[in-house]
């Protein structure tokens, strides 16, 4: 019988390195005979090499990981492995697919594989009325306003050196553009992102974080107090950090009670 084989699909090559690390632990007989960067390639690849398994990003340029899974679903089994915990973790965990959160933890792992080596041989299960549930739901939501929480961002990845570190935005405190890259500031310190503050504001939720300026975004819980300097300004300060932030004059609405 010849050994099962994955593509892995993900635009952070980093998180590719590090998923096929903790896979051949897990699982040492699982080929990968490709890697995509993006959902284009992941199509292509994936009718390239036939893989058994595709585990897939949800946020990638060309084809995001649904759209890539819509055209997927009756040639292989998806690992959705994402950032992301909303609408996909409620619809898929318990159907063909398999949903991981980043930064993926080894039992975890080990449990998505024990139910991919189960399903190895036999047909996929069709997924496309439940892609299309999630699609449908999603487009529901922002055009209403109402139903299921969108899918916001709870994991901000960040390389530092030769590493790549997940951070949890519980930790952080706030993102502040600089230049060509945007800081994200924790109570331990601080990394630059890619990211940009425009993507940021529309990925992470709004009732969490607050744009109080155009070039920063705090999160709302983190904010110790909001006061006003000699020149009138609302300067606010966040916990467990020294520095003042500004409060634009077009944000002052955020604290009318100032």
């Amino acid at each position: 019988m010849s050994s099962p084989t994955a593509l892995i699909a993900d635009d952070e090559e980093p998180m590719r390195d590090m998923l096929r690390t903790r896979l051949r632990e897990c699982w040492p007989e699982l080929a990968i005979v490709a890697e995509a960067s993006n959902g284009v390639e992941a199509i292509a690849l994936a009718g390239q090499h036939q893989p058994d398994v595709v585990f897939l990003d949800i946020r990638m340029p060309g084809l995001s990981g649904i759209e890539a899974a819509r055209m997927l679903f009756n040639r292989c089994h998806i690992v959705f492995v994402t950032a992301y915990d909303q609408y996909a973790i409620e619809a898929f965990e318990q159907g063909a697919l398999d949903y991981l959160l980043k930064p993926v933890g080894g039992e975890r792992l080990r449990t998505t594989c024990a139910r991919l080596k189960e399903r190895i041989g036999q047909q996929p299960n069709d997924i496309a009325a439940q892609l299309s549930r999630l699609l449908d739901g999603r487009a529901g939501a922002a055009e209403s306003g109402r139903g299921g929480k969108r899918d916001y961002l709870h994991w901000i990845q960040a390389q530092v050196g030769s590493s790549l570190r997940m951070i949890s935005t519980r930790e952080i405190l706030f993102f502040q553009a600089d230049e060509k890259y945007t800081r994200v500031q924790t109570s331990q310190g601080e990394v630059l992102i890619r990211k940009t503050l425009k993507e940021l504001a529309d990925e992470l939720d709004p009732d969490e974080f607050w744009r109080i300026h155009r070039s920063t975004l705090v999160r709302v819980d983190a904010i110790a107090e909001v006061t006003r300097d000699l020149r009138g300004r609302q300067m606010l300060r966040v916990k467990n950090f020294p520095e003042q932030l500004e409060v634009s004059r077009g944000n002052t609405h955020l604290f009318q009670q100032m």
